[in-house]
Parts: C-alpha cells; structure tokens; sequence
C-alpha cells in the first residue's frame, strides 16, 4: 500500500523548544524533502507572522517534483463569516494549493477553551473548509485532540468529522494532540471511525507516552493512509512522530510504498541535514539513522557480526544510508581489534591484536575512551605496528595566565583583562623551534604556539582547525585533583573530520595530549594507505 506521508517540520516541528527555521532555513528543507519524494510539505502558519507568508510567496517559485506545500490555519473565529476571517484570507492569499485546517473534536475545548457552543463549532468547521474548497483549494482537516475527545464524547466527536468530511475535506486527520494515547487506543478508536466516514484518514501523533512512531504504524495499520510527523521528532514538548522512524518502519518493516525512488536510502543524510540546520546536536541513539544505531561494542557481539552481520543488526544499515561501526574498549574482544585494524591491511598476528587490546584496557582503566577519539586510536594502533613516526618531539611548554583589573572597575565581574601565552619548545627533525604564542585561552594559546612551530615544516598543517573542545571529570570523588578527560574535535580543507582524546590531572596537560595526537593524526593520516 502507498502511504503519504506528511511532514510538519517546518511548523510543528518549530514549536519545539530551541528551534527556529530562518526563511532561508524553510525553503532548503523544502527542497530536501521534495529531492527525497515526500508528499506533503507543511511551510507554517501564513497568517501568523511575516516570515511564514513571505516563505509561501517565495516557496511558489522552486521547481518542486513530488512535494504538496500546505498552508496550515485555524477555523474561522465564531461569530463572523468565512470570508471574512484573517486567518482564511491568509491562507487563501499563500496560494498554497493544500490548505490545513485544525479545528476542535473536545466538547471540553469547545465549551471551556473555544467557549462557543457545540452547534457553533461544527459550524466553524463547516464554514470554513466550504469556504476553502470554493476557492478551488484542498483541504486536509486536522481533528485536534481526536482520540482524547473521542474517548470522552464519541458521538460528538463523530460529528465534528462529520461536518468536515461533507464540507469537502479531502482527508480527515485524527489527532493524539496531547500525545497521552497508547496503540491500543489508536487502533479500536480508527476502527470504530472508519464504520461512519467515506474520506481517507491520516494519523497525526504526539511523543508524550514515547509511542507516537509505534501509534503512527499502528494507525496505518487500521486504515490511516496519510502519516503526519517532523524529521527527528522535533515539536512541541515531548515532539511528534518522527517521520525517519515511521518511513523505516513503513518501507522496511511493514512493505509499504513510502517516498518515491530512493528515498529511504537517504533518511541518514536527511535526519543529519535537518540537525545542521536547527543547529541541534545529533541524536546518536536514534532509530535508524543515529552513529550508533549500528555501532558494536562488545567482543561476542562483533565477533558475530564479523560472520553474519544480520547476527545483531535488524536491517543492513545501507539500507537508510547509515553505516556500521566498530568500537574499541575495555568490553572489547579480538574481533574488535580485528574489525578496526582491517585498514591497516596488517596481516592477522594474534600477538598483535592482544598487544592492541592489552594496551586499550591499560588506557581505559586510567580514564581514556576511544570510541568518539578514534584518531588517537589509530595512532595507538600504527604504534603498537611499529609504523608509526613521531614528526616532532616535546623539549617542554610553559602556559602563563596574567589577569590585569580595569582601571577603576572595582570587583565587578567581567571587566578584567586576561592574557594567556604559551611557549612551546619542540625538536622538528633536526632542528629545535622553540616559540611563543598568545590565545584566547590556555588551549588556543598552545595551538597556536604549537602550530607556529610546525607549520613552516609542515605547511599543510595550515588547514587544520579545532572545532570543538569537551572536557570531562572522571574520578569527581577527588575533587579538584580529579583527572580530566579532553576529546578535541578538528577539521581540515579537505572535509576530513577527526577527533582526539588526553587524559591527566591537569587539564592543561590533557589538552596538550590531545593536541599533539591531531597534529600526528593530520600528518601521518596518508602513511602506508591510511
């Protein structure tokens, strides 16, 4: 069976805490979702701000494939004609060819929040996708908290569809407004439904009982034929549904048709892209499409995989554009080691392979972790092969804090001049450079002081860049002599991206750890094929 799905990241998705779509922002996702075969697009609100009615103004222009743009509104406010509503007029002026309505299914929101009578609302919802269908637009219709006032007044609830389906509404959407249903709700709710109405249904599912991807299914599995939900689950409080999770499940899971082409194959790249842009950090535990959705830690569990990999992964992760990972630990097994050496081309030397793992637990058990510093794992490995060479050597460093107060600012927080220099000494082949350097900080100080002693050496040291710096404390009970752990994230022009990891007392001196294995990791990375 084919199955639409309908994406409202661009309007419910915003709602969520933290995120905000520039106009720009909107149309990019625009075009994304339409590269990748969804079939409705939800653009915003157009009578709510002037960036949503500016971006259906402009979102006319993009030479779209597959993507519906929907206009999302309310019904007419009570007490005034349809024609004469602001929201309907803006709608109406998007020029968007689908037109969204949400309108009220609770008798408890119609008399206490609405405070309209029951006659009154269904009235609303009449008039206004009539009024809608007139002016030669579709109409979806969104039943807000369908299965909670279905619950509480099925026969009112009934007719609140009702009048949407002899209104011209196109589909019926039923709505988990307040996320608080469970599947068993969904499914006998949908049933009882479909006994009355004509019109397709959709399904439209909050995440506040963590279930709405698992709703969602199971809606289509009771005759939805219309999905509703965001990249990622973003939305207001607990998000929706998340629309990667539903097309996996849907496509791979389920055998429906979903997206066109090969959409799904691309769920990865779409779920990382939308991140990018609402400038939120990646999930690694999500479904699917997460680092770690098919990442191996355990030794039996890699061991296994190095055989059969369906052994422990319930899809190929190809499959949504994902890949599988191996992870080093003191969990880890040979299988692991093997796993990650096969770069390496080593050939297979159990001697080897025990002396890489010995070396991982050693490190380990003094508060080192390789699994988001791989880089300096690869060092460790090229090491204990005997192929790796050290491009420099530590003379010493000195690191130097000087604090000047203001003049005249008293104790007041932040009008302090604070200087940071480092010196650095370093043996460069035959040579001993030794530099200073200033920062905004101890670290950017070292980097800098470091990078002016190499770079002319090594000038492609030039494109590298630190791009993210985490420090964590590992043993807390000791206090402010606990030892830290620093992981350093760099880049370079050629869109490499490796990460570093130093650990000590001294936070200074983890840092100077990590350091000092991304300068290796960046010179060393193309020795012997690697």
């Amino acid at each position: 069976m084919r199955v639409q799905l309908y994406d409202t990241t661009l309007r419910d998705g915003s709602q969520g805490e933290g995120v905000n779509f520039s106009l720009q922002d909107k149309l990019l996702i625009t075009k994304r979702l339409d590269e990748l075969g969804f079939d409705f697009v939800e653009g915003g609100f157009p009578a709510s701000n002037e960036k949503d009615a500016e971006y259906f103004q402009q979102v006319a222009d993009l030479n779209l494939k597959h993507a519906v743009v929907c206009a999302f509104g309310m019904t007419r406010r009570r007490g005034i004609e349809a024609r004469d509503d602001a929201g309907l007029q803006g709608l109406v002026a998007s020029k968007a060819k689908v037109c969204t309505i949400v309108g009220k299914t609770s008798d408890l929101h119609v008399t206490e929040v609405l405070r309209v009578s029951l006659e009154e609302n269904l009235a609303m919802i009449s008039d206004s996708i009539a009024y809608l269908v007139s002016e030669g637009r579709r109409v979806f219709y969104d039943a807000e908290h369908f299965f909670d006032g279905f619950a509480a007044n099925p026969d009112y609830a009934l007719q609140t569809i009702l009048a949407a389906q002899n209104a011209g509404a196109e589909i019926v959407v039923c709505c988990d407004t307040n996320g608080g249903s469970l599947p068993e709700r969904i499914a006998e709710t949908l049933d009882r439904v479909r006994k009355s109405v004509r019109v397709p249904l959709g399904i439209h599912c909050h995440n506040d009982c963590d279930v709405a991807v698992a709703n969602s299914v199971r809606a289509v599995d009771h005759g939805a034929i219309q999905v509703q939900g965001t990249i990622n689950g973003i939305g207001e409080r607990c998000g929706n549904a998340d629309l990667i999770s539903v097309a996996g499940n849907l496509a791979l899971k389920k055998g429906h048709t979903v997206l066109h082409g090969t959409g799904v194959g691309h769920l990865t790249e779409l779920s990382r892209y939308v991140y990018e842009l609402a400038n939120m950090n990646f999930r690694n535990g999500q479904p699917y499409v997460g680092r770690s959705a098919f990442t191996h830690k355990g030794g039996m569990h890699v061991h296994a995989v190095n055989r059969i990999a369906h052994s422990y992964e319930h899809i190929d992760p190809a499959l949504v554009g994902n890949e599988r990972r191996i992870l080093v630990s003191e969990l880890s097994g040979k299988s692991n080691i093997v796993a990650k050496t096969t770069k390496y081309k080593l050939e297979h030397d159990d001697k080897l392979m025990k002396q890489i793992l010995d070396r991982v637990v050693e490190l380990e058990s003094e508060g080192y972790q390789f699994e988001a510093a791989e880089a300096s794992f690869d060092l460790l490995v090229r090491k204990c092969a005997g192929l790796h060479k050290s491009r420099f050597q530590r003379i010493h460093y000195r690191v130097n804090v000087q604090m000047d107060q203001a003049p005249e600012s008293g104790d007041v927080p932040g009008t302090s001049s604070v200087t940071t220099e480092a010196i650095v000494k370093v043996r460069v082949g035959d040579r001993i450079e030794h530099v200073a350097g200033e920062g905004d900080g101890p670290v950017n100080a070292l980097d800098n002081s470091l990078r002016k002693a190499l770079v002319p050496t090594y000038p492609e040291l030039g494109s590298m860049k630190l791009v993210d710096y985490k420090v964590r404390v590992i043993n807390s009970a000791e206090g402010t002599a606990a030892r830290v752990r620093v992981v350093i994230e760099c880049v370079d022009d050629e869109e490499a991206v490796w990460s570093t990891v130093g650990v000590s007392e001294n936070v200074i001196e983890a840092s100077w750890i990590a350091l000092v294995d991304a300068y290796e990791h960046k010179l060393s990375r193309n020795d012997n094929g690697v």
